[in-house]
């Protein structure tokens, strides 16, 4: 399996955010702690699932669609060659080319067919072929997901493994888990994407920050119509 830190991110943020709602949205309803780790987990591995598969289905139809695009312009190639030629010269006069250089573009870019074909995929399709397999795509996504949406319930599992009491601490403790979470997973994709690292970590802070704050609220307001 080969690991793709794009969707690892991807699922990673969303992981966090979704299951820190969760958290969130549970002590807003001021209901049971453990019912944050029943919702939680429950969130963990069916959302996760959910996101995994999906990404799978996304990735393969992409794929299968690319490739039936090529299969449609190596027909094209092969039947309708001067059209075909016809195009790439008209992407390439585009492009400034002109005259005998233009023609010479043309010669050598039709000599090859593996080329043609590339090249009519690129500049005329704008499809790019992408190498990545759906399987490892998901199974990124699900780990990422799953690593780092378990951190804001890790104070929870760890109290009640300890029969400790818990009392409101434990919710500001998981907010700080999640934060320096969502910090860190900001970094990896700031530096992943070249980007300034701080920045894109705020960023994702604030984002998973109002994504929790609407949840709390949410749950509060609940709580407080039915009792």
């Amino acid at each position: 399996m080969k690991w793709h830190f794009d969707d690892f991110i991807y699922g990673s943020i969303d992981g966090a955010i979704t299951t820190f709602a969760v958290v969130a949205g549970v002590m807003g309803a001021s209901l049971s702690p453990t019912i944050v780790l029943i919702l939680g987990f429950a969130n963990l591995f069916a959302d996760g699932f959910s996101m995994a598969a999906a990404n799978y289905q996304a990735s393969k139809a992409k794929n299968e669609y690319i490739e039936m695009k090529r299969k449609q312009e190596e027909w094209e190639i092969d039947n309708l060659e001067d059209q075909e030629k016809d195009e790439i010269r008209e992407i390439y006069e585009k492009k400034g080319f002109k005259d005998e250089l233009l023609e010479e573009i043309v010669r050598i870019i039709t000599s090859r067919r593996k080329v043609w074909v590339d090249t009519m995929m690129r500049e005329e399709l704008g499809l790019i072929e992408d190498e990545k397999k759906p399987l490892d795509s998901s199974l990124s996504t699900f780990v990422g997901f799953n690593l780092i949406g378990l951190i804001p319930l890790i104070p929870f599992m760890v109290f009640i493994g300890l029969g400790i009491d818990l009392n409101s601490h434990v919710f500001t403790l998981s907010t700080v888990f999640v934060v320096a979470a969502f910090f860190l997973v900001g970094v990896i994709k700031g530096k992943i994407v070249k980007k300034s690292k701080i920045k894109s970590g705020i960023y994702t802070v604030i984002i998973g920050g109002v994504a929790a704050l609407v949840a709390y609220w949410i749950g509060y307001g609940l709580n407080s119509l039915v009792n």
